[in-house]
């Protein structure tokens, strides 16, 4: 480009023209540029295959590009903590109230629900199958030493599995390997393990319904009001970060929350079924 210039200033073109040409190689403005946010989300909006399905409607929507980090929800949530992401989208109510109450972030808000399921092998050597509590379930499973995949990884379902066995009375943390695996991975993964195993899980039906090798397993345990999974979105807490991309974080959060967002969200199925429901209006 350098070298068209010269030669057409040798040849003493107008001012117009050399102007045209030293545009053409000039970068582009900053403006032009695409705004990037990063998104710490939990593993089942990613694996469901959510965000593939989400994202490029906010894109086109708004010319925001977003960088998704998934993993488990209180990985995502110390992700924020530090300041290495512009919004948290997570399920762990209690979690996400701990985080605002520590002033980490603001501006939260529900944004869809699904549920948990208990899977497990159809012989179903815990004899669970039916079942409408979900802490009998566990109870059931611990007392057949029957095996179970954990994910061990902090993320809200996780959490959501721990506070079960609690309820149940059961000490996991003496059971761990022996019949209580953990795979300290995501959900995902730890549906491979379970299959492998011919093992018991609990997993969220969005990631369960766009989950291919399943092997043995099936759904046994769903309905009761405690597996009720409640999804959350927070944007970082930019008076403590200031890098955080405060503008583009909130459009992405209002975005979820707006009639176009909950729609696109309920619109997801995979082989005819809803995968998420969206509930920021309620």
């Amino acid at each position: 480009m350098a070298s068209v210039f010269a030669h057409l200033k040798a040849l003493g073109a107008p001012l117009a023209a050399l102007a045209f040409v030293a545009a053409l190689g000039a970068p582009p403005p900053a403006a032009a540029q695409a705004t990037t946010i990063t998104v710490a989300s939990t593993t089942s909006t990613e694996q469901s295959g959510l965000f593939k399905h989400l994202l490029p409607a906010f894109e086109k929507d708004t010319g925001i590009q977003v960088k998704v980090v998934a993993v488990g929800t209180g990985q995502a949530l110390d992700i924020g903590r530090r300041g290495d992401a512009d919004v948290v989208f997570v399920h762990d109510p209690a979690a996400e109230e701990k985080f605002m109450a520590e002033g980490a972030g603001v501006d939260h808000k529900r944004v869809m629900y699904n549920d948990f399921v208990i899977v497990g092998p159809k012989n179903d050597p815990a004899k669970i199958r039916g079942d409408r509590s979900v802490i009998d379930a566990m109870r059931k499973i611990a007392e057949a030493k029957a095996p179970f995949a954990s994910r061990g990884d902090r993320s809200g379902t996780n959490a959501a599995e721990l506070r079960y066995w609690k309820e149940a009375g059961i000490d996991v943390a003496a059971a761990k390997g022996q019949w209580y695996k953990e795979t300290g991975s995501g959900m995902g993964p730890t549906l491979n393990t379970a299959a492998g195993m011919n093992a018991y899980s609990l997993t969220d039906r969005g990631t369960w319904l766009s989950f291919k090798n399943r092997g043995d397993l099936e759904i046994l345990v769903q309905g009761d009001e405690r597996l009720f999974n409640q999804y959350g979105v927070m944007l970082v807490n930019p008076a403590k970060h200031p890098q955080v991309k405060k503008e583009a974080g909130t459009k992405f959060i209002d975005w979820l929350v707006s009639d176009k967002g909950q729609q696109t969200i309920a619109d997801y199925k995979v082989n005819g079924e809803q995968l998420f429901f969206p509930n920021a209006k309620k």
